[in-house]
């Protein structure tokens, strides 16, 4: 009841956008000759019928293959409703005036006033709202074209005082939510990969969501990922997408078929030289010192999310004498709903899943995304009291094939003891 209610809405909501797309179109087009017009409004719904279409056709599909390259024809008309869903924003307050002011002077005997301007006030915002709606239209167009694989290295220190004094200077590194089966080719990994090993880092960890559902999505960049160097070790953990839990097995062997995949994708954490922690510790040694590094299956605070992960059986298996905890969670909803209230020796923990919702403002002094009203902690650094949160804005990408703002990431951090 509640779904068909909400794709009603999204429906009618989708039909105002493209009307007052065309409206804002042939408003604009107000001076222009009848020919001019005509053939507007002609490739205005030629363009529009032609894309629905096509992402229709893209969207039953897609599990036929040639998935990343489908993604694309979708997001074009993604970024063609959201420009007209801009426009509607602009002209749909004016409407609600003017129908405001039409109920006034039919129940009042009142004549409609005329500006007698050059331009009419809808003209001009007709004007304005297309100027407008091109910004996220171009902003979309260039997160498919530049932003989706423009890889930047961001560098977070941080201070503990109960960092063992061999650690101090550790370098961290941390990439997640890589998303392989969305990439359409193997530069762009081979790429990620230069820039990691660049860092020459101690530590790389990958919190979680390797494939978007398959298993062999990964299998093209196996060799790509195991050239990742690490001084120490290669650690990995599973994200909701890992268990491929949004796929529709009833035709595929069921449920043998899925732990089946789930088996083999495990083999390829192997197979790229990562250590798959499922609910484990392991520790790492220095000059007799040693810090502990616990993972956890996917563990979502939401409902829709799954709660995979036991960090009870991790922290148990944790060496009690290891003065300093680092916890590998992909969901960060975990950090408020568990980690901080039942394990307060926890220092640190590193999630990802978010995305930055892959498109957002991201400055140095205000950042902005839709996922913050669905996720309290979601990118960049937290703390409360003694432990910390670092939410990682992924390698990859799902769905639309791009990010506006919210660059792909990988995080270098410095453990330092205060």
């Amino acid at each position: 009841m509640f779904r068909s209610l909400s794709g009603i809405l999204f429906l009618l909501l989708f039909l105002a956008a493209e009307w007052y797309g065309f409206q804002a179109i042939r408003t604009a087009l107000h001076s222009a000759s009848p020919v001019t017009r005509k053939t507007a409004d002609f490739f205005y719904w030629l363009i529009t019928v032609l894309l629905w279409g096509i992402a229709i056709w893209a969207m039953a599909t897609r599990a036929q293959g040639h998935a990343p390259y489908k993604a694309y024809l979708t997001s074009i008309l993604l970024g063609l409703l959201v420009a007209k869903l801009v426009v509607l924003l602009f002209l749909f307050p004016e409407d609600l005036v003017r129908g405001v002011r039409w109920l006034v002077q039919r129940f009042s005997g009142q004549p409609a006033n005329s500006s007698g301007t050059a331009i009419s006030r809808s003209e001009f915002l007709s004007k304005a709202a297309l100027l407008t709606a091109a910004v996220p239209f171009v902003a979309l167009a260039w997160g498919m074209l530049k932003g989706a694989t423009d890889y930047r290295v961001k560098r977070v220190t941080l201070r503990f005082p109960n960092l063992p004094a061999s650690f101090d200077g550790f370098k961290l590194l941390q990439i997640s939510d890589l998303h392989t089966g969305s990439f359409a080719s193997k530069e762009p990994l081979q790429r990620a990969v230069a820039l990691i090993n660049q860092q020459n880092a101690d530590l790389v960890v990958m919190t979680g969501d390797l494939v978007n559902n398959i298993a062999t999505e990964v299998e093209d960049h196996i060799e790509t990922l195991a050239q990742i160097q690490s001084k120490v070790q290669k650690l990995s953990i599973l994200g909701n997408h890992d268990y491929a839990d949004y796929v529709d097995w009833t035709e595929q062997g069921g449920a043998a078929a899925k732990t089946a995949n789930l088996d083999r994708l495990k083999q390829n954490h192997a197979k790229i030289g990562w250590k798959l922690l499922l609910d484990e510790a392991h520790h790492l040694e220095r000059d007799g010192e040693k810090i502990v590094i616990l993972g956890i299956q996917n563990w979502g605070a939401a409902m829709r999310f799954p709660k995979y992960g036991d960090l009870a059986k991790a922290h148990a298996a944790a060496d009690p004498s290891v003065p300093f905890k680092i916890l590998l969670s992909h969901d960060p909803s975990h950090w408020d709903a568990q980690v901080r209230p039942e394990f307060p020796d926890v220092d640190l923990t590193l999630s990802g899943h978010t995305h930055g919702m892959q498109f957002g403002v991201n400055l140095p002094f205000f950042k902005w995304s839709p996922v913050q009203y669905v996720y309290k902690q979601w990118a960049g650094l937290y703390q409360q009291g003694k432990q910390y949160l670092y939410v990682n804005t992924g390698l990859g990408y799902i769905g639309y094939p791009g990010r506006v703002g919210f660059l792909p990431e990988i995080t270098v951090f410095e453990l330092r003891r205060a």
